[in-house]
């Protein structure tokens, strides 16, 4: 028999729960102190039980079961850590969709209106040429536009940031108050606010934490304006051909414009369906009710654009007949 199978059963350590009191201090007395009993010859599976040492074989044991959930939770966690990064790589700049939403929702809606309109003139060469010249100068305009306010939208940023860094260099002592001004509403402790205080006042980031927390700024990417200016120019051009497709097929005007309004119909619900997906999300029956609503609303505010330009046309037509 070895020495600690010796010791387990010569000396036993039974387990006693201790009596709470407590109107005396957390030091227990003596008196309800219980000394070791020697029991009957132990039994391994007793649970008030316990061996007073441990063999090499129970340490090793529970060394092995310590480390394979080691390895279960760092597999858990990078499992959790690649699925967070991989929903990350798929997430959709809101910015993107943004500038995509504009030059779509402009393209589908003003050149069909237009085209719409001339087609009340019954020449498809007039609609077509007409179509395609307020095609060229409004994506031309609308993508000078996304490109003029990206970086006017740069330059406030700038300005904004040489503003906050002359403002903490001359009056060091309003990091505090600020400080606790942007956490206020959030009932943090006033300790706390001041060791993070003492923090970001040595920190290189104090800028960008100012920035980013007290006037909600974003550090715009210098290709912003190229990629807005891009975006919104080719999502209005895109979108404007729909329309006029049916007019370089169809000779006749009056079939060419019903096979217009199918297509922009069917375009303009599938553009407000998406653009509401894309942001609220696909699954469920709240987020496909504002999908579909989306849709509809996409195609009334079309087909009401392009319904009073029609009717302007004809009006102007008759009024000079």
């Amino acid at each position: 028999m070895s020495l600690v199978g010796l010791v387990n059963l010569l000396f036993r350590h039974k387990l006693v729960p201790m009596t709470k009191n407590p109107v005396h201090s957390r030091i227990p007395s003596a008196s309800t102190i219980r000394v070791s009993e020697i029991s009957r010859p132990p039994s391994w599976e007793q649970g008030d039980e316990q061996p007073l040492l441990t063999s090499p074989i129970d340490k090793l044991s529970q060394s092995s079961l310590d480390e394979s959930r080691d390895a279960e939770s760092q597999k858990w966690i990078g499992s959790v850590s690649s699925r967070e990064n991989e929903s990350r790589r798929l997430r959709v700049d809101a910015r993107l969709i943004s500038d995509a939403t504009i030059g779509l929702s402009d393209g589908l809606t003003v050149p069909f209106a237009l085209t719409a309109g001339l087609s009340a003139m019954g020449n498809t060469d007039i609609v077509i040429y007409g179509g395609l010249a307020e095609l060229t100068a409004g994506a031309i305009s609308m993508g000078l536009g996304g490109y003029l306010g990206a970086t006017s939208e740069a330059a406030s940023y700038r300005a904004q940031r040489k503003k906050t860094e002359n403002s903490l260099a001359a009056n060091p002592e309003l990091v505090l108050s600020d400080v606790a001004e942007i956490f206020s509403p959030y009932n943090i402790p006033r300790q706390t606010i001041n060791d993070l205080t003492k923090h970001l006042i040595n920190s290189p980031q104090l800028v960008d934490f100012f920035m980013k927390f007290k006037y909600c700024e974003e550090e715009p990417s210098a290709s912003r304006a190229f990629v807005s200016a891009i975006t919104i120019a080719l999502g209005y051009f895109l979108g404007g051909m729909l329309p006029l497709i049916p007019y370089f097929i169809v000779d006749q005007v009056r079939q060419a414009l019903i096979w217009s309004i199918g297509l922009m119909v069917v375009a303009l619900f599938i553009f407000g369906y998406v653009k509401t997906g894309l942001i609220e999300g696909w699954r469920g029956e709240r987020n496909i009710r504002s999908c579909l609503y989306s849709g509809m609303q996409m195609v009334v505010v079309g087909g009401a654009a392009a319904g009073a330009a029609m009717a302007l046309v004809k009006l102007f037509k008759s009024y000079h007949n």
